[in-house]
């Protein structure tokens, strides 16, 4: 196994965990950064595993299990089997996933100014295979995997640090989340695969950038404004 940055996953009942643990200094901003269609092609990876598998993934709706269907098939397979590929995936394949353009850049770049920090909803298995792909794509280390909305875990974090707190996320219901709990800190949306852009449910509570460099320099000067 390589070696990979410090990880940490809070379970139900669990306190936040503590910026140190994850190697972060509490002086410093920190920006708090999805994966999957922020940091890299999701959707391309899983459908090609889906393809691997016997399936299709169709782009008809910005959801996951309602768009996988056996070729030629007019309804989406039933949701425990969308599940179970979901996991075998997570199990055996994150690891592949192409990274989103221009995203190791803009993180480097913002790194010089902030702390960066991964919080990723996936499961538990795929806490290797994650960590392991942030690190041979030049990307931050400090790693969370969690469920559900990321509302509170962003504001126990974002109570840690002196600075500024921006957030990144492709879904609406994890910004809307951190818009409620942790009000404070700067939000902004990203969907990495272009063919999810049109269908992908965007609000003016959140600035939507799907280009990494232009969002790197928002994030940048949204942690450097004086609270």
């Amino acid at each position: 196994m390589a070696e990979t940055g410090p990880i940490d996953r809070p379970a139900k009942g669990r306190n936040t965990p503590t910026l140190e643990s994850l190697g972060l200094a509490r002086g410093r901003p920190l920006a708090i950064v999805d994966v999957d269609e922020v940091l890299g092609l999701f959707m391309r990876s899983f459908g090609a595993f889906l393809g691997g598998h016997g399936y299709e993934l169709r782009f008809e709706r910005f959801a996951l299990f309602q768009n996988i269907y056996s070729p030629g098939g007019r309804e989406p397979v039933e949701l425990a089997r969308g599940r179970a590929l979901f996991d075998d995936f997570f199990t055996t394949h994150c690891g592949l996933m192409e990274p989103a353009p221009g995203a190791a850049q803009a993180l480097t770049r913002l790194s010089r100014h902030a702390e960066i920090l991964i919080l990723s909803n996936a499961p538990a298995q795929a806490e290797r295979l994650r960590g392991d792909w942030l690190k041979r794509h030049g990307l931050p280390q400090s790693l969370i995997l969690s469920s559900g909305p990321k509302g509170p875990i962003t504001a126990g974090l974002a109570a840690q640090t002196t600075g500024r707190t921006a957030f990144i996320d492709d879904l609406m219901s994890n910004l809307d989340s951190v818009a409620e709990h942790s009000p404070a800190t700067a939000r902004f949306q990203h969907v990495a695969d272009p063919r999810l852009r049109d269908i992908a449910p965007r609000s003016a509570a959140h600035p939507r950038i799907d280009d990494w460099t232009e969002l790197g320099e928002a994030v940048e000067q949204a942690l450097r404004t004086a609270p």
